[in-house]
């Protein structure tokens, strides 16, 4: 699957080499993909049972596409997906995420951007995101968003967590989180 790897090791002849002048400017590979190449073999081999990755050209894997399907809580056997672009300044700042599922939830907002720490470039706990975490935390954090990371005290979306204080039984029934996103 791992296109981009197979290409580092044919142009470094299976040795990490520093290229340098002009000539050597088509064998340069980034950083960022390099540290991508071992990051998506360790996320693929560690990759909860409830998410999927989906790599639509196998030679860019900074950009990605993620499928969660919870299999237990509020959001059980739905599929959300998002969209995953990593920066070239990676890994001293976090990937671009997006939910693409209109979604009805407190930490996501209707236009698919995600309150999630981890993916914070700053941040004043010290919960945000720094050059030591990897895709594989990324894509874990994601799927907690639907179990146990799922924060109404502290909302992106405050619609979606102000209904569910106001209604909690509406608010629990998937099809009217779904229908009412969908409306507005």
């Amino acid at each position: 699957m791992l296109t981009l790897a197979s290409k580092l090791k044919k142009d470094d002849g299976g040795k990490t080499v520093r290229t340098t002048g002009a000539s050597d400017s088509t064998h340069r590979v980034s950083i960022r993909d390099r540290l991508l190449t071992k990051e998506v073999a360790e996320l693929e081999a560690n990759l909860p049972s409830t998410c999927k990755a989906n790599f639509p050209d196998e030679d860019k894997l900074h950009h990605f596409q993620l499928a969660v399907s919870p299999d237990e809580g509020y959001y059980q056997s739905g599929r959300f997906q998002f969209e995953i672009d990593v920066p070239d300044a990676y890994n001293m700042v976090p990937p671009k995420v997006r939910c693409l599922t209109r979604i009805w939830h407190p930490n996501i907002t209707e236009n698919g951007e995600i309150c999630l720490s981890l993916l914070r470039e700053h941040s004043i706990d010290g919960t945000g995101w720094a050059p030591t975490r990897t895709l594989k935390d990324v894509v874990w954090g994601l799927n907690s968003l639907f179990t146990d990371l799922l924060n109404f005290d502290d909302p992106l979306n405050i619609d979606a967590a102000e209904h569910h204080l106001r209604d909690k039984q509406s608010w629990l029934n998937l099809k009217t989180r779904l229908l009412y996103a969908r409306r507005c």
